[in-house]
Order: C-alpha cells, then structure tokens, then sequence
C-alpha cells in the first residue's frame, strides 16, 4: 500500500516551501498542486536583504525557478552567514530536481544555525524522494528533537517509518500528528492525517471502510 504524503517544510503558514502533496512509490515522484510562497523573511531590518527575498519569493510564485535561484545565490553571496538564505536555495533547487545541491544548502544552514529544524525536516524530504528512508527518518527525528510540536515533520516520520514496514511506529507517529495538528487547529492536515489513518486500517483489515 502507498501513503498519500502532505510533505511540507514549513512550521507555519508563513512556511510553506514544498509543494504540498507528494506520493512516495519507488522514485518518489513530486507534483505541485498549487503555486506555493517561500519562507518569507521575519524581524528583518536590513532593507536590501529583505527585498532580495520579496524579489525570490515573486519569481519563484511567477514559476521562475532559475530567476528565484540566481536572486537567492546574490543573497547568500552578499550575506554568506544567513542560514535563511541557504534553506531557500535548498527549497528552490529542489524543485528544480537538483536534490544533491538542494542536501547541500540545507547542510550549509543547518552548519551556521544547527537548531534549524525546518532544515532538517528538508533534508528528510530529499532522502525521501530518493528512497533513503533510514536518512530520512533520522533527520525527522534531529528536526523533533528541536520542536516536538513540528507537525509536518512528525507526519514525514510517519510515512517514513512505513516504508521501512515499522507499521506499529508510524501509526503512533501519525496519531501524535493528528493530535499536534488538532491543537493547532490545522483542519486541512487534521483531515489530510485522518486519511492516511483510514489507509493504514484499511490495508490491515480489508473490512474496515
């Protein structure tokens, strides 16, 4: 049986850097479903740094994805120690199916900002897509041991631990995110879990509908 995953990088709605539905069946294969915004800069002074993310995030919603890039590579360039800045490029050439430079940005923010949990769960999602499911359970399990509340990537451990037959784990993981998400009052993930559930029941016992 194949999950539907809801994989996304971001924390909170102002984090959203992943289309949000992929399904993972052998080579992971990724669909946008709708344009998605960038993580977008907060409590930033600097004028000239957060124009060069409205500019990222404005390409990037455009569908230029090489423009996004190019505008991202400037930023890390003129600020080299902005693990932000490193993330976002790791989101972005991940979408351009360039997951191995997309391991590379997020290692480099999580290098200069090691509590990065959203950088953690991003690297998960890339093991994930490339079937690394050991990887990638480890770093879902590095990014809840910084925020045990993060919904996303308690639901991306989950599904990972299903596709490494963990059956019993990745219940447990995905009714902790039911529970986060439900706190939280996200009822699109509430539902979105509650259908992974009803899949796993269901595959378990076919009488159950």
């Amino acid at each position: 049986m194949i999950l539907t995953l809801i994989a996304a990088i971001g924390g909170s709605p102002l984090v959203l850097a992943l289309p949000p539905k992929v399904a993972l069946q052998g080579n992971a294969q990724i669909t946008e479903k709708q344009p998605v915004k960038l993580a977008q800069l907060q409590d930033d002074n600097n004028s000239e740094r957060s124009q060069l993310v409205q500019q990222a995030n404005a390409l990037y919603n455009q569908g230029d994805l090489t423009g996004a890039e190019k505008v991202l590579r400037r930023l890390n360039k003129k600020y080299p120690e902005d693990a932000f800045g490193h993330f976002q490029l790791g989101n972005v050439l991940l979408r351009q199916k360039q997951p191995e430079a997309a391991i590379s940005s997020y290692q480099e923010a999580i290098r200069l900002k090691p509590k990065y949990a959203l950088a953690y769960n991003a690297l998960g999602v890339v093991y994930a897509t490339q079937d690394r499911w050991d990887d990638a359970i480890s770093q879902y399990r590095k990014a809840l041991e910084i925020n045990s509340n993060y919904g996303e990537a308690m639901t991306n451990l989950g599904q990972a631990l299903w596709q490494v037959n963990k059956k019993d784990e990745a219940v447990a993981s995905l009714e902790k995110a039911l529970n986060i998400f439900k706190t939280q009052s996200r009822n699109d993930k509430v539902y979105q879990i509650q259908q992974m559930l009803k899949q796993i029941r269901t595959a378990d016992d076919p009488s159950v509908s």
